[in-house]
């Protein structure tokens, strides 16, 4: 059995002590999440993951848009903790936000009525193998990154802010960069033969 694929799976982690290099220039990273969007399935060959990445000062803008949109809703006393995370993912090398394109559901609903139901679903299962296609890559390549949700709180000032049609609907945001320490912390892990069946006879 082959382990390099394998490998690279063990290699990803949640990785928060980011910093704001890169091991790839803007062209790599840009090619990276093109091959990841057009090469990672979806159903019926869909193709509805957006994706927008932001470097530089589109990256601090964004994060400081997070910060005012969550300053609104928890009070100030209880905002420290968060705001030093929210820093954190600033101090990254950029953001990638990940968004699946409604148009491409509607129309999807449309004309497969039987399976009008299934379409969110599958919509947001592709949408997360696109993260995990892009996460990893970002692994082999020295990089460490993170999966964020402060969606659907940010989601009217991503569109107004970022210009992005309001038809693309955020999904997640993704910090990386370069991480401080080499080693990546520990991972607990249930038994895996209390989580992988066999019934081949």
């Amino acid at each position: 059995m082959k382990h390099e694929f394998l490998d690279l799976i063990k290699q990803r982690r949640s990785r928060y002590d980011l910093t704001n290099q890169s091991t790839l220039p803007k062209d790599e990273i840009v090619q990276l999440l093109e091959q990841c969007v057009l090469h990672t399935p979806s159903p019926f060959n869909s193709q509805s993951t957006r994706v927008l990445l932001l470097c530089g000062a589109r990256q601090a803008q964004f994060w400081q848009l997070v910060k005012h949109e969550l300053q609104s809703i928890i009070p100030p006393e209880n905002f420290a903790p968060t705001e030093e995370k929210l820093s954190a993912f600033a101090a990254a090398h950029g953001t990638i936000l990940f968004f699946e394109d409604q148009r491409v559901v509607e129309a999807l609903k449309a004309q497969f009525p039987t399976y009008k139901d299934h379409f969110a679903y599958w919509s947001n299962q592709a949408n997360a193998l696109t993260q995990f296609a892009v996460w990893t890559s970002l692994a082999e390549n020295g990089m460490g990154a993170s999966l964020q949700h402060y969606n659907p709180l940010i989601d009217l000032e991503v569109h107004r802010q970022f210009h992005v049609p309001l038809d693309w609907k955020l999904i997640a945001q993704m910090p990386f960069g370069v991480p401080l320490s080499k080693h990546a912390p520990d991972k607990t892990f249930l038994p895996v033969k209390e989580r992988v069946l066999v019934a081949c006879p």
